[in-house]
């Protein structure tokens, strides 16, 4: 089977297992009732994640190539590269929507150690501990289920549905993000693209309104509206202080 195919499979179920990993996540840190779709997209899936696990596939490739005799030490440094690697694409992705769509889809500023809150220690030292469970509990596994799919190449047709419907979405969300690039760079702020998403489940539930899971920006004023009421809401937080 292409490689191709492999990473396409690869990026297939990072994506949508990535999702449901941070789902979790979210239930174990934050209140149930006050979260939301995460990520860039609207569909049950988050990118970085399978760029994430493309890139763990590779790196546990290489482990035939060893660089250290002692079989212990080089899988701690194969989980080190593991990540470094999840930790660059973080940093990449981060920067990127930073600097050139003005959005912020993730903060650790409060966090120790952070690098413009796009990265930090902690989550760095989490993307090892996922690196390992990767190693030791799936990777064998999609080694299996990359032999199934050799052997089924019909379900490569699934694949190409997912990206379809992906790029699609991809598409969708990118015209959102060009209304939210417009208006950070009209009044030269950063935009919180999670924060703007709660900003409006709250205003939905204040008013009694349904609040639609898989279409987070879906609301009753224009989006420009809830994004100056963030912005005032902000100002005056900083006033307080």
């Amino acid at each position: 089977m292409s490689m191709l195919l492999t990473l396409a499979f690869l990026f297939f179920i990072g994506s949508v297992l990535g999702w449901v990993l941070e789902l979790l996540f979210r239930n174990l840190t934050q209140r149930p009732e006050k979260i939301v779709n995460p990520g860039f997209c609207t569909g049950p899936w988050l990118p970085i994640y399978g760029f994430g696990l493309c890139a763990l596939y590779l790196l546990a490739s290489l482990e035939k190539y060893s660089l250290v005799p002692d079989p212990f030490w080089n899988k701690v440094l194969l989980f080190a590269a593991m990540a470094v690697g999840m930790t660059l694409i973080e940093y990449v992705a981060g920067v990127f929507c930073l600097k050139f769509l003005k959005v912020r889809l993730w903060d650790y500023s409060d966090l120790w150690g952070n690098v413009q809150g796009i990265i930090c220690p902690l989550f760095s030292f989490f993307w090892a501990i996922l690196g390992a469970m990767y190693y030791f509990l799936i990777h064998p596994h999609i080694l299996e289920g990359l032999q199934w799919l050799a052997n089924n190449l019909a379900f490569s047709f699934f694949i190409g549905m997912f990206f379809g419907v992906f790029l699609l979405d991809v598409a969708h969300s990118a015209q959102l993000v060009v209304k939210l690039k417009a208006y950070a760079e009209d009044n030269d702020v950063i935009v919180r693209y999670e924060a703007l998403k709660a900003h409006i489940r709250q205003r939905r539930e204040e008013m009694a309104l349904r609040y639609h899971f898989f279409r987070p920006f879906r609301s009753d004023l224009p989006l420009k509206e809830h994004l100056r009421q963030m912005q005032e809401t902000l100002e005056t937080r900083i006033h307080r202080k």
